[in-house]
């Protein structure tokens, strides 16, 4: 089966004050922890960055690796663009790509075990079915879609985002647990991780 993965990083950080990609913890800018731990998972291929605001600075301070850096020009219409330009380049790489994990480039905390887990369990699934992690009972990432929703989703628009896909269809919830699920959107987020 083939998965790819898009890494959300675009935002512009508004409630963090700075580009909060670039911010360090643990020696390490944030994106670069979510970057490491999708890398980890040798099942995810191709793997999309999506950068938009401050991508020069961001760019210059992550490593990529084996994976894709790519530019959402309307990084400022919403989420719903950056998931459409990381949906394009899944797609240019494998056009009959199978599921897609999306990944927020704001969860520092994100273990390459959950992702795994997560994919194991959309694997798993019947067609059609999302799969989703869980944190202490709340909804979190990564998300993986199947095939039969990428086409929905390239047709979000503004904030829309796997949420509003997610309304109404079948997933699988796999309990994660830990600090993995918590996004950091302000300067106090990235402090209660430290």
């Amino acid at each position: 089966m083939t998965c790819a993965a898009i890494i959300l990083a675009a935002g512009e950080s508004r409630r963090f004050g700075s580009p909060k990609q670039l911010a360090a913890l643990d020696g390490r800018p944030l994106l670069q922890h979510v970057i490491d731990a999708v890398l980890e998972v040798d099942a995810l291929d191709p793997v999309v960055v999506v950068l938009g605001a401050h991508h020069e600075e961001v760019q210059a301070a992550i490593d990529p690796g084996r994976a894709s850096v790519v530019l959402c020009l309307g990084w400022d219409e919403g989420l719903a663009a950056s998931l459409r330009a990381g949906l394009l380049a899944v797609r240019e790489a494998v056009p009959d790509v199978e599921r897609v994990a999306i990944v927020l480039g704001d969860t520092p905390r994100l273990e390459s075990a959950v992702i795994e887990d997560v994919l194991h369990a959309a694997e798993g699934a019947p067609p059609g079915v999302a799969a989703r992690a869980m944190y202490d009972g709340s909804p979190g990432h990564p998300v993986v879609l199947p095939r039969e929703m990428l086409d929905a989703a390239g047709e979000l628009a503004g904030e829309d985002g796997a949420r509003e896909l997610l309304a109404g269809v079948p997933i699988v919830l796999v309990e994660a647990g830990g600090p993995g699920g918590m996004d950091v959107d302000t300067p106090e987020n990235l402090e209660a991780l430290r």
